[in-house]
């Protein structure tokens, strides 16, 4: 029991962690464009998952939604 709550624990740490950092990626990428180091790499990762959902403005809907959640933590 002890093992599972420390591994959780490091998830959430985790968690907290790379949420910032992929929020600002994205709205990096979208106004720099995919040219920039880094931030275009995450840019079109995310986009290549939400076009295999079918939904190409789906990335601006989940991008809102993760930077909302970011502001409001």
């Amino acid at each position: 029991m002890e093992y599972t709550k420390k591994v959780i624990e490091f998830l959430n740490k985790l968690t907290d962690i790379l949420v910032p950092v992929i929020s600002v990626a994205i709205l990096l990428g979208v106004i720099f464009g995919l040219d920039t180091p880094f931030v275009g790499q995450v840019y079109a990762n995310v986009s290549e998952i939400l076009n295999m959902l079918g939904e190409g403005a789906l990335l601006a809907l989940v991008s809102i939604v993760i930077i909302l959640a970011y502001i409001k933590k």
